[in-house]
Order: C-alpha cells, then sequence, then structure tokens
C-alpha cells in the first residue's frame, strides 16, 4: 500500500484526518524530520493547500495531501477565512493560547450583531498531490451559526461557538464520529479518499 503523508504536525488534525481515511497508510510530518513549515500566503484556502502538498511531496518523494480550513462569518464580510488561525495577530501568539485569543476576537468583533444575523460556515480545501504526477482538490464546507458564549470541550479552533444548521449543541459538544459525519473537513476528505485509489501510481510488482 502506498504511503501517504498529511501535511501537518497538528495532533488533533491527524487524529481527525486518519479516523476520515480510515483504511489508508498515513503519516504525519512528525515522521519527517527537516520537513518544510511552508507560510500560508496564498488569498484563498485551495491556494494554500496547495502550497502545502505540493513542498511535503517534493520534500518525502511520497503523495502529500494537506488542507486549510478556516471560519467564515456572514457579518465580517466572509473573514477571518484564511487568517481564521492568525485572526489575534501577535497578541494571540504573546497569550500562550491563540485558539481561545483567535475565538474571543470574533465574539467581541460581533458583539452587537442580532441572533438571526450570526451565520457563519466552516470551509475546508483538501489536496493530493503525487509527486510527477496528478495534483486533485476538493471543497466542503458547513453552515451554521455562532453563539455568545463558548460551550464544550471537544474539537478546537473555533469549535466551541459554532451551532452546525439542525443542530442545539456546538461542535464542541458533538463526539469525534458526530462532528466527522456533518462537518467541513469529513466532507472535503470523504471527497478526496473517493480520489485517491485512481489517483496514486500503481506499485510494480
Amino acid at each position: 500500500m502506498t504511503r501517504i503523508v498529511l501535511a501537518t504536525h497538528n495532533p488533533g488534525k491527524i487524529a481527525e484526518l486518519r479516523r476520515i481515511l480510515g483504511g489508508l497508510d498515513v503519516t504525519g510530518l512528525d515522521a519527517f524530520p527537516g520537513a518544510p513549515d511552508v507560510p500560508e500566503t496564498e488569498p484563498t484556502f485551495e491556494g494554500n493547500a496547495l502550497l502545502k502538498a505540493r513542498a511535503i511531496a517534493a520534500f518525502t518523494g511520497l503523495p502529500a495531501v494537506a488542507d486549510d480550513s478556516g471560519l467564515c462569518v456572514d457579518a465580517l464580510n466572509g473573514m477571518p477565512g484564511v487568517l481564521s488561525a492568525r485572526w489575534s495577530g501577535r497578541f494571540g501568539a504573546a497569550t500562550g493560547d491563540r485558539d481561545a485569543a483567535n475565538l474571543r476576537l470574533v465574539l467581541d468583533q460581533i458583539a452587537d450583531v442580532a441572533d438571526g444575523r450570526r451565520g457563519a460556515a466552516f470551509v475546508c480545501a483538501a489536496v493530493l498531490v503525487v509527486p510527477g504526477g496528478a495534483e486533485h482538490g476538493v471543497e466542503g464546507r458547513m453552515r451554521g451559526a455562532l453563539i455568545r458564549e463558548p460551550r464544550g470541550t471537544g474539537g478546537f479552533g473555533y469549535d466551541p461557538i459554532f451551532v452546525p444548521d439542525g443542530e442545539s449543541r456546538t461542535t464542541a459538544e458533538l463526539s469525534p464520529e458526530e462532528k466527522d459525519a456533518i462537518s467541513h473537513r469529513g466532507k472535503a476528505f470523504r471527497a478526496l479518499a473517493a480520489l485517491v485509489p485512481a489517483a496514486l501510481p500503481t506499485e510494480s510488482a
């Protein structure tokens, strides 16, 4: 079975993607010392995912999967978007808990927005890059709304303030299996997983 590299060191994301890509031989970047830390400089989720997957495929010589995802808030004209992980800037880095700082900043920015106008979407672009071969990209979305105070201890990032459409719980209150079934990342990686077998090179006997 061809080995696939997930272009991330994030243990939460690796565990999540391994569940979604079950049955494939996947590993994270911790198995590849010296792997490049690729800056996310593109203006789109797909562009950032491609940057990372191309760099890791070139470094490892193996098929690489990468994603970029974020929260797009209607009342903020789609922001933080690709800046979701860095929304609180230097302040967030200085606090030592960037996720909490990002979440609090978004809540503060929409504090005066009425409940009926607090719509948002989690968006994920996932790509597969095969060295010297094909590139495939897909996108997944999960619509919902933002509550006013965090709830739940699961997930990561903005999960404690996001309630998916049709749910009363935040994504931080869902079980991992429940979240995977409806999440933007789950949708994107299930779609990508369906493309993987045909995209990977056939190993010679």
